[in-house]
């Protein structure tokens, strides 16, 4: 079967599967964005998309619908070069739905089966946005906004064959008439690769080394933003280290931004920590930017406490994998977390916005490892059983791939 995969920042959500289904003997290829430099385990097409302002007056509201059928439109014409200069038909696409490059591939491979990676369908209000009115300041106009941000996403389900979400919670934020279109499978865990290590090591900037069985406590997400609790976690570290004197903080993020609005100016991880600098001990709160994947798995199995926090909004991967390491999560709790953190069972819950019992509850953890040993074993259970990429999620998400092959295909022997 000839499958290809549609991400602008591929291999993304396709890392085990695209190279598992080549594996399997099926002709995958990948059609991305051409200033996608990430390594990809299959061969690669590109496309190039000039991302042209918004003009907010011509385009108004609207203009994510706008930007999104931009590319859409540029992916599709990419298409048309595929088809009529290389012959090239896919049997089979899976293409993520987020930045609209699904939207017209119908038209260009009509016999062709489209699946669609929904991660998360947005609303005006209920989810991620007013949920933190110290940055939701715009009004009704957000709500819109937001709103008119699902304009796409509905599109690109209603004219694919299925949809696949990763998590119960997150296929939820579909519309019922949609949500029946969608299986709910996640990415998969690495829970071999992604375990507890009593040897483990994590060399800090200045030389000094971290070991497994130190009082540390970690922050992880691809930027340091309100979107994933930076300015609360930032909030809850003065009392935190003012308790635990021998404690080590390590956070790992950049200084861009992902999801939500920028700031006014500089930078999300500046204003915030400027604003506790002088109540911490700077020399124990290490920002380390993004990091290696060997040196993020290392930094899990040193770290005594893992704080989670994100809005009512997509599941990070990076918390399912440091419970695999054998982290203790304290999470928010919030709705993507609450799904998999059941408190005091495999991990601990404190409320979003509460900033002592954020303080009180990373103390307790740094302050007792024994006595939170079952919640980080009971946390790693959980992973393997409801999570693992070999025994149950590459299995399924293969099964899911060739049960909407076209009729005409059948698997080969042995399969």
């Amino acid at each position: 079967m000839k499958i290809l995969f549609v991400h602008q920042n591929f291999p993304g959500q396709f890392l085990h599967l695209a190279p598992e289904l080549q594996r399997r003997g099926h002709d995958c290829r990948a059609l991305t964005d051409g200033g996608n430099t990430r390594p990809s385990p299959i061969p690669v097409l590109r496309y190039r998309h000039e991302v042209p302002p918004p003009d907010p007056q011509a385009t108004r509201l609207g203009r994510n619908y706008t930007q999104s059928s931009d590319r859409g439109v540029t992916v599709a014409r990419a298409a048309i070069q595929l088809r009529d200069r290389d012959g090239y038909c896919p049997d089979l696409i899976f293409g993520h739905s987020g930045w609209g490059e699904t939207l017209f591939l119908k038209e260009v491979w009509p016999a062709a089966k489209l699946l669609i990676y929904a991660e998360f369908y947005y609303r005006g209000a209920g989810h991620d946005v007013s949920f933190d009115p110290e940055f939701d300041k715009r009004g009704f106009d957000a709500v819109m906004i937001a709103q008119g941000r699902a304009a796409h996403l509905g599109q690109a389900l209603l004219h694919a064959d299925a949809g696949l979400s990763p998590t119960l919670w997150q296929a939820s934020t579909y519309p019922p008439p949609l949500r029946r279109m969608i299986e709910v499978i996640h990415d998969g865990v690495d829970t071999q690769t992604l375990a507890p290590d009593p040897a483990a090591s994590f060399a800090l900037p200045d030389g000094r080394v971290l070991r497994a069985g130190d009082e540390v406590l970690t922050f992880v997400n691809r930027n340091l933003e309100p979107y994933r609790g930076y300015h609360v976690f930032m909030r809850a570290l003065p009392a935190v280290l003012a308790a635990r004197p021998a404690a080590q903080v390590v956070l790992v993020g950049g200084d861009g931004v992902s999801y939500g609005p920028a700031p006014a100016d500089g930078t999300w991880k500046d204003r915030f920590l400027s604003e506790v600098r002088d109540r911490i001990d700077l020399s124990r709160v290490h920002f380390v930017g993004r990091v290696p994947y060997d040196r993020f798995r290392a930094l899990m199995q040193v770290s005594r406490a893992h704080a989670y926090l994100t809005y009512p909004f997509v599941l990070s991967w990076s918390m399912l994998e440091a419970m695999s390491a054998g982290a203790l999560i304290v999470g928010s709790r919030t709705p993507p977390v609450e799904e998999v953190i059941r408190h005091g069972e495999n991990g601990l819950l404190v409320d979003f916005f509460d900033i002592e019992g954020w303080s009180r509850t990373l103390t307790a953890a740094l302050a007792d490892p024994a006595g939170h040993a079952g919640l980080r074993a009971a946390g790693r259970q959980t992973v393997q059983a409801r999570y693992d990429l070999r025994s149950l999620c590459l299995p399924r998400m293969v099964d899911f791939v060739e049960r909407h092959a076209p009729a005409v295909w059948r698997p080969a022997s042995g399969a």
